[in-house]
């Protein structure tokens, strides 16, 4: 996670984007995109294996690879017939080195949160078919092309994948090596940007939200010029799941689920496909945005994985992870866990879809297990009734999927935020104030944080100002506190916040006169002077703190100056120390 806060960073990745473009790495393009695309097969001797891999050279470990095999094919009770769209989410062997470029940390700097590259995990996108074909052994054509990326953008992947899948199982690997050739030719992944990306005949046409202000749908240079491609293809988001459809028999408990997200509680969800259980997992991760959900989640998960042992173990308490699966098997090793949503074929009562019912842990038993949520949890809100009512009204008036989907996230979005809300007025109150900020001293410590000094704030200043839900709220900040969606929230805001006084004290050093402090000092105070300013102007430009560039060549020419007033062994010194440091640009 490299969460820097950026005035420039949109800017530094334009720069970094245009210095690729002048001399790239083979395949730099292509890696800001993507990490992968592979080809998986089912071979009578193997079982699923991986037939091909593109770019050839790519370094994935054989425990990566078999991961991808295993999670690339329905599982075998799944019975999907036809082409079948999926995602995954796998984590990096350990030791593995990424392979980085120079728009990596401009790209996550200028992204939101939920919306960054991730360091330890890879995202699998997938498309899979499965038809009778009599030339096969087994009398089945099965074969999956997976598109793997650091990239959370479910919506792009699956989209590109309809593009090109199709073909591609017509015409094989040349066709695959044309498509990475394209992708090759991508613009920079540029947060609030608007960029084309061509691909087969078809321009996808795609905006990256950026967390930075930006002048709205700015058209990148690059795609300016591309006067001659068709029409594009507009794509609303690059992440926004159909929510609607995924909630569509838990309308009535949205509340409950948004809780169990917030709290970072275990959950499994058990659907019939992996389509399914893997729509319905990412879901419920975008569910607490913008907040960042800082568990584990595993879109799709089966025995096969190598965190298998790690998450069914009896030994201990259910991890903080939340897990898609299709195999009835799960049924019986997760019996432990706290809460477990049974979905099922959706079904239609009246003109509505059936709503699943709060069960007992206890009735989990058998492999015939009814759809339900099994939770002995008790919510801390209470529910919102007109939220269920408008989205029911809107099912009898067939209001469009899409318009359903809008009011459920708005409503989840309010919810968050009003959650947040209270949180980011505390922590501002315990930043040092700007007067206590002195070039001469070192930074002022930014205040600890009190859970119990936050509690006393909530009657003034609490949700119930901005939410119209009633109950617990204390109760509700009580368990975030113990949850790693908290320690996330707060490890970020508070590297952000130190950035800000980092920032501060830095401005306020360039704006000292530092020359006049020197003439009563002696060599030694001015020498130790000189190697605090390098320090703080290398971390500055390691970090890439939003500080002006004019402000650290400023106070690269107090450093010249004051070392020019020192004798000329002492600058030779100083000079030859320069040299031999490694420069952070």
């Amino acid at each position: 996670m490299d969460p820097f806060d950026s005035c420039d960073s949109r800017e530094g990745a334009s720069k970094t984007a245009a210095t690729n473009s002048q001399t790239p790495e083979p395949w730099s393009r292509f890696s800001a995109w993507l990490e992968c695309v592979c080809v998986v097969t089912f071979d009578l001797e193997l079982g699923q294996a991986i037939e091909l891999v593109y770019p050839h050279d790519v370094k994935l470990t054989e425990k990566e690879k078999t991961s991808i095999c295993y999670l690339s094919f329905p599982d075998s009770y799944s019975g999907c017939l036809g082409d079948t769209q999926f995602s995954f989410r796998l984590r990096h062997s350990v030791g593995r080195r990424g392979s980085w470029f120079g728009q990596e940390d401009a790209y996550n700097r200028a992204a939101p949160v939920t919306l960054q590259k991730e360091h330890a995990h890879f995202h699998g996108y997938v498309y899979f078919r499965q038809v009778k074909d009599a030339s096969v052994k087994r009398g089945y054509f099965q074969k999956s092309l997976v598109v793997v990326s650091r990239l959370p953008f479910v919506e792009l992947f699956h989209s590109l994948l309809q593009v090109i899948a199709p073909e591609y199982f017509e015409k094989l690997e040349p066709c695959l090596e044309t498509v990475c050739n394209e992708i090759d030719q991508w613009p920079a992944p540029v947060p609030g940007q608007t960029l084309n990306l061509p691909v087969m005949g078809v321009v996808m046409q795609v905006t990256i939200p950026s967390n930075v202000e930006t002048p709205a749908g700015s058209l990148s240079k690059q795609t300016q010029q591309e006067n001659l491609l068709p029409a594009p293809m507009i794509l609303p988001s690059v992440h926004e799941l159909d929510l609607f459809k995924c909630f569509q028999s838990v309308l009535i408990h949205v509340q409950m689920l948004w809780e169990l997200m917030l709290l970072g509680e275990p959950v499994v969800v058990m659907a019939p496909s992996p389509t399914g259980s893997s729509e319905t997992v990412l879901a419920l991760v975008s569910s607490i945005a913008p907040m960042r959900y800082c568990g584990d989640y595993r879109p799709y998960f089966t025995i096969h994985d190598s965190e298998f042992k790690e998450y069914t173990t009896r030994t201990q308490a259910p991890p903080n992870v939340i897990l898609g699966v299709t195999n009835p098997f799960f049924i019986k090793t997760f019996q432990c866990w706290p809460h477990i949503i049974r979905l099922g074929d959706l079904k239609i009562s009246g003109d509505l879809p059936k709503q699943l019912k709060i069960k007992k842990l206890a009735k989990l038993k058998t492999l015939d297990t009814k759809p339900g949520i099994y939770t002995a949890y008790k919510t801390f809100l209470q529910k919102d009734k007109a939220l269920i009512k408008r989205i029911l009204k809107g099912i009898q008036k067939k209001r469009p999927s899409e318009v359903q989907s809008s009011i459920l996230r708005r409503h989840l979005l309010d919810q968050t935020q009003s959650f947040i809300f209270p949180l980011e007025q505390y922590l501002s109150s315990l930043m040092p104030p700007q007067r206590t900020v002195s070039p001469w001293k070192t930074p002022p410590q930014i205040r600890p944080f009190s859970q119990e000094e936050f509690i006393k704030t909530l009657d003034q200043g609490g949700p119930h100002l901005t939410s119209v839900l009633k109950g617990d709220w204390m109760g509700l900040y009580r368990r975030f506190f113990r949850s790693p969606n908290f320690d996330g929230w707060y490890r970020l805001r508070h590297r952000e916040m130190t950035q800000k006084v980092e920032c501060l004290h830095l401005e306020a050093i360039c704006a000292a006169d530092l020359l006049a402090w020197t003439r009563d000092k002696s060599e030694v105070e001015i020498v130790d002077l000189i190697l605090k300013l390098r320090e703080k102007l290398a971390k500055a430009r390691r970090h890439q703190l939003p500080v002006k560039e004019e402000q650290l060549e400023r106070l690269e020419q107090s450093i010249q100056t004051i070392i020019s007033s020192l004798p000329e062994d002492l600058q030779t010194v100083l000079h030859r120390q320069s040299q031999s440091e490694p420069h952070e640009h």
